[in-house]
């Protein structure tokens, strides 16, 4: 039975066949946002916080009458969490999509959701951590490009807003107003010191990405929380890496916890034809004790990819991090390792 089933699994892997992307579109002032709450119940003063920011940009933020509601650690039933985000792509007014937080929950609902009704209705969608479920589910199963990136309550909520790094790549990646003649953009990770110098506001504060292997690759981003994309394996969401540049990071995993993960994706073949590696951060939460310093995160990571045979990036500032950089999932892009550059080869927006 258990060979039967791993069989069935690869069968699955080699047969799925990605719809054409698309591409939502770009955001401007006067559109509408409507925050959900899908995974983890919210934090309303930080909700509320990021709200009237937006709103002070010239956004109008809509918020779902039952927003703060609470099941555990959930913000409410399954049915509810689902039946929000339908709503939200559903209503011809929303424009965007802004999950309050991460959390827990999203691998609950991936399979109740209308994956007809959000191709059709393609929209902005952000997050990460535990939005990660739902970014990858919604790009393999439509091909709509989501956006992992910073959300209202570790963000745009937080006490001091976007971090100027995570800022200067979220409206980067949104707003249609930054977009010109020419598709797509770069995001530079290993700056000279002249290029320090003169961006220091924007760099102050990001570590400098590290190459692990160098080289350049090209293909559609995919990835996010290591720890949900693990849950992932072995369903019908499972993740698809075969020519795609795969980007991982995850908090509060110790190094032995990390392994076991990494190893179910290699055992899984999901490193044997990936185009490149992207890794983020993979931090501590400030309550935990440090990890031991037998074997540390860095020789997990070497262990897994210092020898794969694709340009990885180590370091990149993404993740669980105040400097955490939007990625569009699902659209493509050049990694160059060895200068520390992921370019954007086309815009990840339609600008109306």
């Amino acid at each position: 039975m258990l060979l039967a089933t791993v069989s069935l699994q690869n069968a699955r892997a080699e047969d799925y066949q990605p719809p054409a992307p698309i591409f939502p579109k770009a955001l401007a002032t006067g559109d509408t946002i409507m925050f959900i709450a899908p995974a983890g119940n919210l934090d309303k003063p930080r909700n509320q916080l990021a709200k009237k920011r937006l709103e002070e940009l010239g956004f109008n933020v809509r918020f779902p009458k039952s927003l703060f509601r609470k099941r555990g650690y959930l913000a409410g039933t399954d049915e509810q969490r689902a039946a929000e985000i339908m709503a939200a792509f559903r209503d011809p007014e929303v424009d965007a999509i802004f999950p309050g937080t991460g959390g827990y929950g999203t691998t609950r609902i991936v399979d109740d959701l209308d994956y007809q009704a959000i191709q059709r209705n393609p929209k902005i969608l952000v997050g990460f951590s535990d939005i990660t479920g739902l970014h990858i589910a919604i790009t393999q199963k439509t091909g709509l490009v989501t956006f992992h990136s910073p959300n209202p309550q570790y963000g745009l909520g937080s006490d001091d807003n976007l971090y100027p790094w995570a800022a200067r790549w979220f409206w980067r990646a949104l707003l249609a107003k930054e977009y010109g003649s020419e598709p797509g953009y770069s995001i530079l990770v290993k700056p000279t010191a002249a290029q320090l110098s003169k961006e220091y506001a924007l760099y102050y504060g990001v570590p400098t990405a590290v190459t692990m292997v160098p080289g350049t690759a090209r293909g559609r981003l995919i990835g996010g929380n290591l720890s949900v994309i693990h849950a992932l394996m072995g369903t019908p969401f499972e993740i698809q890496t075969d020519g795609k540049i795969l980007f991982l990071e995850d908090v509060g995993e110790d190094p032995y916890r990390i392994d076991r993960m990494l190893s179910t994706l290699k055992l899984s073949g999901k490193f044997d034809h990936v185009a490149g590696i992207i890794l983020g951060h993979f931090t501590r939460r400030k309550d935990e004790e440090p990890w031991s310093d037998d074997w540390s995160m860095n020789n997990v990571l070497d262990d897994f990819f210092a020898k794969l045979g694709v340009p990885v990036l180590n370091q990149f500032p993404i993740g669980h991090v105040p400097y955490n950089t939007t990625l569009p999932v699902g659209a493509a892009a050049e990694l160059n390792a060895t200068a520390g550059t992921i370019r954007l080869l086309e815009n990840p927006v339609t600008i109306p």
